[in-house]
């Protein structure tokens, strides 16, 4: 909300019989005042051109007679990310641990949280995700659009989140010799407003998970 129309406005002196002027606003160039009666001292100002709503506001102390600057403007709190990383060797090569990662629409079959994944036919780099699990007493379900980045042949896959809950991650693989590989999965996640209250408690669950998730991959990756 915002006023640009040319008001009226009133600068105030305060004594401190004065009484207190808590606030104002503008409305259609009248000026009106609340909680206030007419203070002893004024004097009128006009063509001053009001910016917006944060200009509006502003307190002149009971004790002093000069007028207070108006605070700065109201941001919106910072949404938290939070990260999770996790490890698991498995048996098979690299080659073949990366190979089977890259199905996308095979993960739901062994991540425990995750029900759907669809890629889009005519953007393969792009993929609809969709979440769903009970915990913390909560039905959760969460869907979003996911870019997977350029990878790393038999090294890395990395994606980014688009749309929806926002995410991102990426999974590497580390040879270990002939037939078995180390697989580190990373995902940094904002923590969605619905568990904030929560929050503390989410990431160790989603390790467990994601540590679950590989332990059922590293036995689906042997029969791929």
């Amino acid at each position: 909300m915002s006023a640009t129309a040319t008001a009226t406005a009133l600068a105030f002196t305060s004594t401190p019989n004065s009484p207190k002027l808590t606030h104002f606003i503008t409305r259609n160039t009248n000026l009106i005042v609340f909680n206030s009666t007419l203070l002893p001292t004024c004097r009128i100002s006009s063509s001053l051109k009001l910016q917006s709503l944060n200009h509006f506001f502003f307190r002149i102390p009971h004790q002093h007679g000069s007028l207070r600057r108006p605070s700065k403007p109201f941001s919106s709190p910072v949404m938290e990310w939070q990260d999770c990383t996790v490890k698991m060797e498995v048996d098979v090569p690299a080659s073949v641990a990366y190979k089977c990662y890259s199905d996308r629409e095979a993960i739901p079959r062994w991540m425990p949280f995750i029900s759907s994944v669809k890629i889009l036919e005519d953007k393969p780099d792009l993929s609809e995700w969709t979440l769903k699990y009970k915990a913390f007493g909560r039905d959760i379900e969460y869907s979003w659009l996911a870019r997977n980045m350029q990878p790393i042949p038999n090294q890395k896959i990395h994606w980014r989140s688009m749309e929806g809950l926002g995410n991102r991650g990426a999974v590497r693989f580390f040879p270990k010799g002939p037939s078995s590989c180390l697989i580190e999965l990373t995902v940094s996640y904002e923590v969605p407003q619905l568990l904030v209250p929560v929050a503390s408690a989410l990431q160790p669950f989603l390790e467990s998970l994601l540590r679950r998730g590989l332990e059922r991959f590293a036995t689906f990756v042997t029969t791929y």
